[in-house]
């Protein structure tokens, strides 16, 4: 079983794309092998900046003989029919059996394909994907019609049998003819290779100076990058993004270090990280006795005379030109910072669209403002400070820092909210404000930046669903379900008790009466104002629009009611938006989306510590054989009871009497009835959800009892409606804890 060894050698590829490619390659080529016969044991893949190679172990040497039957028309259909299957099978008329079927008499065709040598094959499917291959960006050169991400200089392609002789794998794809040449590397081991089989292969390689394994690639730079740093008494900062795309950038690591000039060390670390990776693509080197970065590990692509002297000494040069350019916007930013509070960049902002449709930076900044005062004694938070904390969050984004590194927004408003004189509390809701951005991510614990953080996404989610720029399918371009998923995060991580739909509210309303603000009556404007503080105080929208609209001139009522009419309902959209998402995150703690329906389907669903503490408690019930059993019983009298009702149109809610009683299994389920509603009554009202639903749990041998041995549509008319009314009180009890109706099963 011969191995197959290829090597598409170019340009240098963007490291960004090495992994992706080299990967494509093994799942196309794999795919087309086996898609045409050709198994194998083992296939590998490698990339380098200028080579994109496939090794493939125990492959067939010939794909096998194939022998398929194929159904055919009926014998009397019509003739064009019939010679249509003749074209597709490959058959003639003479060829085809005639059998009989169950539509009566049909042809069938046998049809036998000779299996194919490997070399060709390969050739063939080697081709398609090289001119099928999914680069993000490809180009064009010479007079072919060949697109590659660089442009491609050789092919190897070759087949080594089991006594280690190789085969060209004859191909030519616009005038590159297959072989079983290579090249080393561009600078240390200039020239042509010539290989036999991929351990020959990667053995030449090695000699000429190119690690064909990223991984190892990467090893090397980690584990020398490191040792050079211990030997010094320092620690390098770890970042496996950079250290991938590093080791797409080389053939051969050579890893050097250089220090940073004293007159930058002062700035703070992440800018130096940032600035140095950005531009440089440097790792840091940190002092842990001060936690300053003062040196940095470049990684160089080849071995020099002097030790790598000349390149460090060029690098050094860049780098000092960049850092003065951070420093210069640093100095500046501190002075704005320290002299002005930031108010500059506040103003700014102004002029600054966060979207056409909902209007500016400056704007936001003022609604999240308000609502953080609102939440803060939710949150247990200082009104004033959390205020104040959302007014300068995003004030950074003026500075020229984070113009210049826009992902070290908010950490360094924490640096000029410092430089400024505010509250520590203040300055850390500037950078954790944002969080949380992603599933790892952590949630903020201190309750100015929990308050701004919520304020934050719950106005990000109710701007974009005033003007119904919601997600989409799999579009999601404003990252909604990222802000609901951070305020499902922020409440339930905190613990906190929200009425979310109150919050909701209150921000569709600020961010309609300002979009609509010109078409309002002068009247209207403060009147809505008023409107706003009720729903934040009450969260009672319905009462308090109309008492707006009774205040306003009749004529004036029509624009109003147009702004206005529409809140509800959209925020009640925006809630199931984020229970929807709830969902999402609770499959992973192993609760079922039908426990969550059967609590979304009770009153307080925007409080979400208490909807998920209520759902985990059901959830603990049903994982016990009674909960799971009284949820049977359950749904039989409920079923029952359903179709009395409909069939003698009557309701049976009310009535059942314990002297009608005949049976003791009767008798019992009234006394079981008794004690569950004397306990779940006052546990739901204390929102001790586990003691309701042991109780609710506790009916199940009594329920069980009940159908049983009971007849419930008895003959005595009085004792068929007093079982059904006691069927009622099931439901009814039951139902207090949770909608059972909705569990599946």
């Amino acid at each position: 079983m011969p191995d197959l060894l290829i090597e598409l050698f170019s340009e240098e590829i963007p490291a960004r794309m090495q992994a992706r490619a080299s990967a494509d390659l093994k799942a196309r080529m794999t795919d087309g092998l086996v898609e045409a016969g050709l198994t194998y044991a083992h296939a590998e893949a490698f990339a380098t900046p200028r080579r994109l190679t496939l090794a493939v172990e125990g492959l067939l040497a010939r794909s096998p003989d194939q022998r398929k039957e194929r159904k055919g028309p009926r014998t009397d259909a019509p003739e064009k029919a019939i010679e249509g299957f003749l074209r597709g099978a490959g058959v003639t008329r003479d060829q085809l059996e005639e059998r009989d079927d169950k539509k009566g008499r049909v042809f069938y065709a046998m049809i036998e394909r000779p299996g194919r040598a490997a070399p060709e094959i390969v050739a063939e499917v080697l081709e398609r994907v090289i001119r099928d291959f999914p680069w993000p960006k490809s180009m064009r050169w010479g007079a072919g019609s060949l697109r590659w991400v660089r442009p491609l200089h050789r092919i190897l392609c070759i087949l080594t049998n089991d006594a280690g002789e190789a085969e060209i794998v004859p191909l030519d794809i616009d005038g590159i003819r297959a072989g079983d040449r290579t090249e080393g590397h561009r600078f240390m081991a200039p020239g042509e290779i010539s290989v036999t089989s991929f351990e020959d292969y990667e053995a030449k390689l090695t000699r000429a100076k190119v690690v064909l394994n990223p991984a190892t690639r990467a090893e090397t730079i980690a584990h020398d990058a490191a040792n050079r740093s211990f030997a010094i008494g320092q620690e390098l900062v770890e970042d496996q993004g950079l250290l991938a795309e590093v080791a797409g950038l080389v053939e051969w690591p050579v890893v050097l270090m250089g220090e940073i000039g004293a007159e930058f060390l002062d700035l703070p670390p992440e800018v130096l990280q940032t600035s140095m990776k950005e531009h440089q693509k440097f790792f840091s080197v940190r002092n842990p006795r001060s936690g300053r970065i003062e040196r940095f590990v470049t990684v160089a692509n080849r071995e020099t005379a002097d030790d790598g002297a000349t390149i460090l000494a060029g690098n050094q040069k860049v780098l000092s030109a960049r850092l003065s350019d951070a420093k210069f916007f640093w100095e500046n930013d501190l002075r704005i910072a320290r002299d002005q509070r930031m108010k500059p960049w506040l103003d700014q902002l102004a002029n600054v669209t966060f979207h056409n449709k909902i209007g500016s930076q400056r704007a936001r900044i003022e609604r999240i403002s308000k609502l953080a005062r609102t939440l803060a004694p939710r949150v247990g938070a200082d009104p004033k400070l959390a205020a104040q904390a959302a007014e300068i969050a995003k004030a950074d984004l003026a500075s020229e820092m984070v113009y210049e590194f826009p992902e070290l927004q908010g950490l360094m408003g924490r640096y000029y909210a410092e430089a400024a004189g505010l509250d520590s509390a203040v300055a850390a809701a500037a950078q954790e404000h944002y969080a949380p951005l992603g599933p790892s991510d952590s949630v903020p614990r201190k309750p100015v930046s929990v308050t701004v953080a919520l304020a934050d996404k719950i106005d990000t989610l109710a701007a974009f669903w005033a003007i119904d720029e919601k997600p989409t399918g799999s579009k999601d371009p404003f990252a909604l379900r990222r802000a609901a998923l951070g305020v499902i995060r922020l409440i339930l991580e905190n613990r906190l008790r929200l009425p979310l739909l109150r919050y909701l509210e209150g921000q569709l309303v600020q961010i309609k009466t300002s979009a609509s603000s010109d078409d309002l009556p002068d009247m209207a404007v403060p009147k809505l104002r008023d409107l706003l503080e009720e729903i934040a105080d009450h969260g009672v929208f319905g009462t308090a629009l109309e008492t707006v609209l009774e205040a306003l001139h009749p004529e004036d009522r029509e624009p109003v009611d147009d702004v206005m009419s529409s809140v509800p309902d959209k925020s009640a959209d925006l809630l199931g938006f984020i229970h929807d998402r709830l969902k999402v995150f609770l499959r992973d703690e192993g609760l079922r989306h039908d426990v969550i329906d059967a609590c979304l389907a009770m009153p307080g669903t925007d409080d979400l510590t208490l909807l998920v503490t209520r759902a985990r408690a059901l959830q603990a019930v049903l994982d016990t054989e009674d909960g799971e059993n009284l949820v049977q019983g359950f749904k039989r009298a409920n079923n029952f009871l359903t179709q009395a009702e409909t069939k003698d149109g009557v309701e049976y809610s009310f009535g059942a009497d314990r002297k009608f009683a005949e049976t003791d299994a009767e008798r019992a389920l009234f006394d079981a009835l008794d004690a569950a509603e004397a306990k779940i009554a006052p546990a739901m009202n204390a929102e001790d959800f586990g003691t309701a639903m042991a109780a609710m749990a506790a009916l199940r041998p009594s329920v069980d009892a009940f159908f049983d041995t009971v007849q419930v549509n008895a003959d005595s008319e009085i004792l068929r409606r007093n079982r059904l009314n006691l069927l009622s009180r099931i439901r009814t009890t039951c139902l207090s804890v949770a909608d059972l109706t909705r569990l599946e099963g």
